[in-house]
């Protein structure tokens, strides 16, 4: 079974299954865009599933499909349809910008996806456009509402952003008033592909919070769930919740229970590691099932700590310029 040096039980991969993207938002890329990926760089989707079935073996029970955008590599639903007959596995969920994705969400409810998270840093489509460089949200909207009519639990994730949506956080905390939604708010990260952006985090997790109890001074904390990254709440009388993710202040790693592999294969065992292992090049190579899951299992076993260590010893080997994009979130 997985678990790391620290005794953190893995049972949770998300698999980005493309550095691609049909937004580009500031916080994630350069205006133009990256050098994507050539295919042959790219783990074919029959690599994704082998690797993802030995995992399952190995006592994964929850798999999320990032990217990147998940739908803009042609076929995806093959792949998502594979990986939801796997036996053991328990949850398979994704992570959409929604540009794409409403016609495919009966689908995706007839394979038993139960969870969705969307990615939505704003209701205005003013604001939308300059954030993502693309005037996509009336597409987006249109997901929210598909996601919502077919019963599949929804997350909204919005990273919040000096100067850019702070005024816009009230209004997505009113969408939980009258829609069954999660609406999570994500501390800003230090990967736009051009290095890091800023020396200080602004609106850290409990600046959010104190924004957002000022128009709801009677927001009540709930009870996390299990290796939750979010701080979770609830407003009374209103149907869905709220969450906070202090994704930069790294304050859930001591419960951790994901890793993640990158489109080309690498297994990152912590968002800020940069990688310690490519099992595409493993599989390409040749290495049987028994041979990959011996180095995962080594690679596990010397896990960094915690984000802070993980990045620290990155940082030892240069400069870090990197996008979300190609770690997958």
């Amino acid at each position: 079974m997985l678990t790391d040096n620290h005794g953190r039980k893995i049972n949770y991969v998300r698999l980005a299954v493309t550095d691609r993207c049909n937004l580009r938002c500031f916080y994630c890329m350069p205006e133009h865009g990256l050098d994507w990926l050539s295919r042959s760089e790219l783990m074919s989707y029959e690599e994704m599933l082998r690797i993802c079935s030995l995992m399952v073996s190995m006592g994964v029970e929850k798999i999320r499909i990032t990217g990147g955008e998940p739908f803009v590599r042609k076929d995806i639903m093959q792949l998502l349809t594979s990986l939801s007959k796997l036996n053991g596995l328990k949850q398979l969920t994704l992570t959409t910008n929604g540009v794409l994705t409403a016609p495919h969400v009966p689908e995706l409810k007839k394979i038993g996806v139960k969870s969705v998270n969307l990615s939505m840093d704003t209701l205005d489509r003013n604001k939308f456009f300059t954030i993502t460089r693309r005037d996509e949200l009336p597409a987006v909207l249109e997901t929210l509402e598909q996601l919502l009519k077919h019963d599949i639990d929804v997350k909204i994730n919005a990273v919040v952003m000096d100067g850019k949506n702070i005024d816009d956080i009230i209004p997505l905390v009113e969408l939980t008033k009258n829609l069954p939604v999660s609406v999570r708010f994500i501390e800003e990260m230090p990967f736009n592909g051009e290095g890091n952006h800023y020396s200080h985090l602004h609106w850290h997790y409990m600046r959010i919070l104190r924004k957002i109890q000022e128009q709801f001074p009677n927001i009540e904390k709930l009870v996390d769930a299990p290796h939750s990254t979010s701080y979770n709440y609830h407003i009374p009388n209103h149907r869905g919740n709220v969450g906070i993710i202090a994704a930069y202040s790294r304050t859930f790693c001591g419960t951790c229970n994901r890793i993640r592999l990158t489109p080309q294969g690498m297994l990152n065992t912590c968002l800020y590691d940069g990688g310690v292992l490519n099992l595409k090049d493993l599989m390409r190579n040749g290495l049987s099932d028994e041979e990959i899951a011996q180095q995962l299992l080594n690679s596990i076993s010397h896990r960094a700590k915690d984000g802070f260590v993980a990045e620290r010893l990155r940082n030892e080997k240069g400069p870090v310029h990197e996008s979300m994009a190609t770690i997958g979130g």
